[in-house]
C-alpha cells in the first residue's frame, strides 16, 4: 500500500488485496481471531489508502504476507468487448463470509474459476457487472442459511443455476436466457436453508444514462425529421396549406397537431423511464443502508 497520496480513494480491489493478507495473517497464527474480525471490519469500511495502509503496516512483508501495492497510474481500458473482460489471471478474491453481517464483491474486481461465500443470518452481494472474469466459464457456490446471497450479472451473460434449497430457494428466472457470442458463463451453486439466493440481471448505472442519452437523440432527431417534413410540405403548396379530410383543416394545422400528439406520447415515455429510473435508485439506497446496518 502506498502512502504518496494518502488521501485517494481506495477501490473495491484494493480493499479485497488488504482482505486477503488479513487472511493469510490469520492462517499463519500472526492475528488471532478477535484481531482478524477487526482488522476486517477496518478494511471494509475503509474509503482511502490512507486508512487501509496501517491495517497491514505491522505485517511482515515475504512471500506469502506481502503487502499490497497499489498503482497509482490509470490501468489501460479493458480491450472491447467480452473477449477484453476474460482475461485468465487469478480472481481478485476466492471467498466471502458474512455471519450477522453482510459482503459485497462489486466494481472493477476479477471472478476466479470458483468463489465461495456464505451468509448465516446476513447477506451478502456478488456484483458482477463491471467484473473481469478468469474463465468461460465461473462458478458460484453460494451457501445460505437464515440469510440471502444476491448475485446480480449483466446483460448477456449465460445463467445456469443449480442450487438446492430446504425451506429455501435459489432464484431460476434468469435462466434460459441466451448469451451474447464469447460472453462467460455463469454457473450458480450451493445450498439454501430458511435463506435464498437470488440472481437479477442489470446493467450499470453508467450504461443506463448512456441508453438514457441514446433515447434522448433518437427523439431529438424524430423532431427533426418532423419538422423537416412540415416545411417541405408548406414549400411545396406554397405556404397555403391544403384541405385537410372533411374537416377542411390546412395541412400546416394536421401537422402541428400530429406533432403534439406525437411529443405527448414522447413525454408520457421519457416521464414513465424517469419514474422507474427513480424506483430502481431509491431501491439501491435502500439497500445500501441496509447493508450499513447490517
Amino acid at each position: 500500500m502506498t502512502d504518496d497520496a494518502p488521501e485517494l480513494r481506495a477501490s473495491d480491489a484494493d480493499r479485497e488485496r488488504v482482505a486477503e493478507v488479513l487472511r493469510d495473517a490469520l492462517a499463519e497464527g500472526r492475528l488471532d481471531m478477535t484481531e482478524f474480525e477487526e482488522r476486517l471490519d477496518a478494511t471494509y469500511k475503509a474509503r482511502t489508502y490512507g486508512e487501509l495502509a496501517p491495517i497491514t503496516r505491522d505485517l511482515p512483508v515475504g512471500a506469502v504476507a506481502e503487502a499490497p501495492r497499489v498503482s497509482m497510474t490509470k490501468e489501460p481500458g479493458r480491450a472491447g468487448g467480452w473477449a477484453g473482460r476474460i482475461t485468465g489471471a487469478e480472481g481478485s478474491s476466492t471467498w466471502a463470509v458474512a455471519v450477522m453481517s453482510g459482503f459485497q464483491r462489486k466494481g472493477r474486481w476479477t471472478v476466479p474459476r470458483r468463489f465461495t461465500s456464505f451468509a448465516f443470518w446476513g447477506g451478502g452481494e456478488i456484483d458482477l457487472r463491471e467484473a473481469d472474469f478468469s474463465a468461460g466459464e465461473v462458478v458460484l457456490n453460494c451457501v445460505a442459511i437464515m440469510g440471502g446471497v444476491q448475485v446480480i450479472v449483466p446483460p448477456g451473460v449465460e445463467v445456469v443455476v443449480r442450487g438446492i434449497g430446504i425451506m429455501g430457494g435459489f432464484d431460476h428466472s434468469e435462466e434460459g436466457v441466451r448469451g451474447d457470442p464469447g460472453a462467460p458463463r455463469v454457473v450458480v451453486t450451493g445450498f439454501a436453508f430458511w435463506g435464498g439466493v437470488g440472481v437479477e440481471r442489470k446493467v450499470t448505472r453508467a450504461e443506463r444514462q448512456r441508453l438514457k442519452e441514446e433515447r434522448r437523440q433518437e427523439k431529438l432527431e424524430r423532431r427533426q425529421e418532423r419538422e423537416r417534413e412540415r416545411l417541405e410540405g408548406r414549400d411545396r403548396d406554397g405556404g397555403r396549406g391544403l384541405p385537410g379530410g372533411r374537416l377542411g383543416m390546412p395541412a400546416d394545422h394536421r401537422d402541428a397537431h400530429r406533432r403534439m400528439l406525437e411529443d405527448h406520447r414522447d413525454m408520457v415515455r421519457d416521464l414513465r423511464e424517469e419514474r422507474h429510473e427513480q424506483r430502481e435508485l431509491r431501491r439501491e439506497e435502500r439497500e445500501c443502508r441496509r447493508r450499513g446496518e447490517d
